[in-house]
């Protein structure tokens, strides 16, 4: 089926905004692929050292560049549940490789930090910033110029992201994406926040709350909830870096095995050297695009992909903006359930179709464009499958079912949850923000209440701790963005915004910093842009101002007369505190050269 009219008006607009920048790309992407197999430029001395480690049936084959030899970028450690299955993933891709006539290498290890690790803690004001440190670690990997392909070993909140502006940076190589998949089901989620709720009011200590995110984060594998992270899965398979129904299927298991040999095989495929060239460049184009933020609005994915899928359009130099994202939100259902927006995980979620389901429900209405190319081939039809295993230990794949596993957690497009997408751009006289509604409900899409005001979140769970916050309130948590200290999630305020919601008052908040893919029940105005340390008029909020976020017209304004907000004086903060300790020091370069959330928060131009 065509792309539905609407979809192809919005593609042909980022189209035509991105015609300059994308054509230069192109041109310099072309540039790279004509060149040729890259080892041909090495000096003598440079490719020994290149091959100085390998078996001289290696080097032989090296040597005469019409052996394929892939690069493999590594975000493994042990510390992380969802890269420490990527220990053996190496040794898997070596044999795959050399089975099909290939050579495989690790190029480099870039760092994968764990946003659940560093929540609330000062940690947490280097993550974005690691997302552009990652693109640029792995292109050091890169750099070195032995490889026709690229495997990218990554899952997690920054580490995909900045992965696919590595990839798109180096656009003449072809370029896998190999999952690791999520963790078994442990505690259901709703348990688990229950028990977060208890411990802000006191009810429950520290043992209970520690058992009880134990049982939700036990072993190998992704956290199960839709965050960041699974988004990163969906859009890898949407996009087409994945494998077929790569995504979801278990770490340790036969099938997550057989999909990385089958992955490094297709990458051996696609290279320069054979018949189905694929460079990441040309693969990915506004159409490619289009449809991750299709997937994103039809899952309730993450809200830090409304500047994570900026940062990477960019990378290919194509012009993505919030109002396309708002946009095609407005025009994509609701098709998935997956905790925070319901109560079931991504284990669930795949058993009852997953990512094939999705697609293939997405493609009956046109709300996919079908034609675009892919680590696989030729259309997205083709990832309207299950895997499986076949006798023989390889992966089979069969066509997935019209119908849902589990109505509750996957919808057909007929009847979806509901009409509209899980994310939505806010615009006002405060500036302009996203608020992610999937999880929030209908009743509370219009929020009206007096400002409180935070200059950071420790000062609002001080003020709820004393008894001060149980009233109706929007709680302005500003100082957050970027440029002042790197917009660190705020995930700490979510449980004592949930107890005053729970109590019946209407709370709301308004955030120039994050709250990534864990958003949940309470409306949440967040990335606003302009930050306050860059002068924007959330630094002119003054406790008791009325503020009004409304996600059913998207706007969020302070009822402030035009002038007397003019005239107001910026508020401002002590940051010293913020600039030292944890490494902080060393991102200061990156807090002055952010650009703001809608652009994508990058320190690349």
């Amino acid at each position: 089926m065509a792309a539905h009219s609407s979809i192809e008006a919005i593609t042909a607009r980022i189209v035509e905004r991105s015609k300059p920048h994308r054509e230069a790309y192109l041109d310099r992407v072309r540039r790279a692929s004509s060149k040729g197999p890259h080892r041909a430029v090495l000096s003598c001395g440079n490719l020994a050292h290149g091959f100085a480690v390998c078996s001289p049936a290696e080097k032989e084959a090296l040597a005469g560049d019409v052996v394929p030899n892939l690069g493999i970028i590594t975000a493994y450690n042990d510390m992380l549940s969802a890269h420490q299955p990527y220990e053996t993933f190496p040794a898997i891709i070596r044999e795959a490789a050399r089975e099909a006539g290939g050579i495989a290498q690790v190029a480099g290890g870039v760092p994968a930090m764990c946003d659940g690790v560093t929540q609330g803690q000062p940690g947490m004001e280097l993550s974005l910033f690691s997302r552009d440190a990652i693109a640029m670690a792995a292109g050091i990997g890169l750099s070195h110029n032995m490889f026709d392909a690229a495997l990218f070993l990554g899952i997690c909140d920054k580490i995909v992201p900045g992965l696919v502006i590595a990839a798109l940076s180096f656009g003449h190589l072809p370029a896998v994406f190999i999952p690791a998949g999520p963790m078994t089901t442990g505690l259901p989620n709703d348990e688990k926040s229950r028990i977060r709720q208890l411990y802000a009011e006191g009810k429950v200590g520290r043992a209970e709350l520690l058992e009880a995110e134990s049982k939700s984060y036990h072993g190998p594998g992704t956290c199960t909830f839709y965050g960041t992270a699974n988004s990163n899965q969906m859009l890898m398979e949407i996009m087409g870096f994945h494998m077929p129904g790569a995504s979801f299927v278990n770490p340790g298991t036969p099938l997550r095995d057989a999909l990385t040999r089958e992955a490094t095989k297709r990458a051996l495929a696609i290279t320069a050297l054979g018949n189905e060239f694929t460079p990441a460049g040309e693969m990915i184009d506004e159409r490619s695009i289009v449809n991750g933020v299709v997937g994103l609005h039809a899952t309730g994915g993450s809200t830090n992909h409304t500047m994570h899928l900026v940062a990477m359009a960019r990378a290919a130099g194509i012009q993505l903006t919030w109002q396309d994202i708002s946009e095609l939100s407005d025009i994509v259902p609701l098709l998935a359930r997956v905790y925070p927006n319901g109560l079931s995980d991504v284990n669930h979620f795949h058993a009852a179709g997953g990512i094939g389901f999705l697609i293939k429900q997405l493609l009956k209405q046109g709300l996919l464009h079908d034609d675009v190319r892919t680590v696989f081939g030729h259309g997205l039809e083709a990832y309207t499958v299950e895997a499986k295993l076949d006798q023989n230990g390889s992966v089979m794949r069969e066509p997935i079912p019209d119908e849902s596993g589990d109505p509750k957690v996957l919808a057909r497009i007929e009847a979806p949850f509901q009409p509209t997408g899980g994310l939505k751009m806010l615009t006002g006289n405060i500036g302009r923000s996203v608020i992610k509604i999937s999880a929030v409900k209908p009743e509370r899409h219009v929020i009206q209440a007096p400002a409180i005001v935070f200059h950071d979140q420790q000062e609002m769970q001080d003020a709820f701790k004393r008894g001060e916050l149980n009233r109706d309130f929007v709680a302005v948590v500003r100082f957050q963005g970027p440029k002042a200290n790197g917009m660190p999630e705020l995930h700490r305020l979510t449980p004592p915004l949930g107890v005053l919601q729970d109590r019946g008052f209407k709370v709301a908040l308004v955030t120039d910093g994050r709250m990534s893919g864990a958003s949940g029940k309470v409306p949440a105005a967040i990335h606003i842009t302009p930050e306050a340390a860059d002068g924007g008029p959330i630094a002119r909020i003054r406790d008791g101002d009325m503020i009004r976020l409304d996600a059913v017209a998207g706007t969020l304004e302070v009822l402030v007369d035009a002038a007397e907000l003019a005239a107001r004086p910026l508020a401002e903060t002590d940051l010293s505190e913020n600039e030292f300790g944890m490494g902080r020091e060393l991102f200061a370069t990156f807090r002055r050269n952010a650009g703001p959330a809608d652009q994508g928060a990058s320190v690349f131009a």
